[in-house]
């Protein structure tokens, strides 16, 4: 089922939870909403599943217009981050209930609804478990339960409310795989909520990123990751740095020196140079490039992340063991080898922009009406 988003608009009060939101998530798509807390992803998430009204917009099924149809009407299946499961019923009741509520002449016989419960249990590997009670299952048992009760209605379109919010680490990325291999098999259009940037890129086919009510980007993972078209996406996915620097003549200046990038065909003046912690490479000198002391150095898994003071800012770069410790222990020289620069932005620039890096310690803030975008990489 095709599901498509019209200039969609959701207030709270005088408060715009959403403002001008189109989208078009395709049939058996896989797709993830994802952005910080307050963006409106799970907002977008209940007008699709009707559980919300819109103050104004349009929301599509297929052809037809779905704006004013009922939860029921719609056939959703939904997924809530706390499992929502009635306790007093065992696993396999929990599954059937979608179909033995329903009114009489839509409801298929016992023996087929125990069947269908049946065979989805299997399917969500928990044979065997089917009269055991909620209590009685882990946290990682009972979402799969609330993800078979939800598939047993055969919906029309599959919502996921931060499914694995409630689990520890460890089974959140058992259930990534397993939850992309249902989907695979199942072929439903799913969209699902998350905050956790590694559970959208792991899992979808293709990522909404929205900031403050509105879409930023709308792409692949790999071009959410490679080619954020805002500071906002640069900094929100993944680790990044991000410096104030100035073009002049086409050369690319930090403070008071060239760096050794150029942005050619470009007004002069100031911008914001964006680059991830690994794409750099390392200089012996500090003539054309960037240049840092090092305050703090970690391993991190087959990694050595350090932390460097240049002039008045802070950035975050990430070797090899091998290149760390060949470096100059004191002071290292750099040059981003893949980068990107905003003008018009009006950006405050930090180190570490991901608010789920552990040691990030400056907050991003932009001011939308960029002018351009320039991405460079070193030959």
């Amino acid at each position: 089922m095709e599901v498509r988003v019209q200039n969609l608009r959701k207030e709270f009060g005088r408060f715009p939870a959403l403002v001008d939101v189109s989208l078009d998530i395709h049939s058996g798509e896989l797709i993830a909403l994802l952005g910080p807390s307050g963006s409106g992803k799970t907002t977008l998430l209940r007008l699709i599943a009707g559980l919300e009204s819109p103050t104004e917009g349009t929301i599509f099924f297929g052809d037809e217009d779905a704006s004013t149809k009922t939860v029921q009407q719609r056939n959703i299946g939904f997924v809530f981050q706390h499992y929502a499961l009635f306790r007093h019923m065992s696993v396999l009741d929990n599954v059937s209930f979608g179909l033995k509520v329903r009114p009489g002449k839509n409801r298929p016989p016992a023996d087929e609804i125990r069947r269908r419960a049946l065979d989805l249990i299997e399917l969500v590997q928990l044979s065997g478990l089917e009269n055991r009670y909620p209590a009685q299952l882990s946290g990682g048992q009972r979402q799969r339960v609330a993800l078979a009760r939800a598939m047993a209605v055969k919906p029309s379109v599959l919502l996921l409310d931060e499914p694995f919010g409630a689990l520890d680490a460890q089974v959140r990325k058992e259930l990534r795989k397993w939850l992309r291999e249902i989907h695979d098999r199942t072929g439903y259009t799913t969209v699902f909520v998350t905050h956790d940037q590694e559970e959208a890129l792991e899992l979808a086919d293709r990522v909404v990123v929205l900031n403050q009510g509105v879409i930023e980007q709308v792409g692949t993972t790999d071009e959410i990751y490679d080619h954020p078209i805002s500071p906002f996406v640069y900094g929100f996915i993944g680790q990044s740095n991000c410096l104030n620097v100035s073009l002049a003549s086409g050369e690319i200046w930090f403070e008071d020196r060239p760096i050794g990038l150029r942005a050619a065909n470009e007004p002069d003046g100031p911008a914001s140079l964006y680059f991830r912690p690994h794409n750099v490479e390392l200089f012996d000198g500090s003539g054309g490039c960037l240049a840092g002391r090092v305050t703090a150095s970690r391993r991190v898994a087959g990694t050595r992340h350090l932390e460097l003071d240049i002039g008045k800012s802070s950035v975050e770069i990430e070797l090899s063991p091998e290149q760390a410790s060949s470096a100059d222990r004191a002071r290292i020289a750099f040059r981003p080898m893949k980068w990107k620069l905003f003008r018009g932005n009006d950006s405050v620039c930090g180190f570490a922009s991901n608010s789920n890096h552990p040691r990030a310690r400056t907050e991003i803030r932009f001011k939308m009406g960029r002018k351009f975008r320039v991405e460079g990489q070193r030959e």
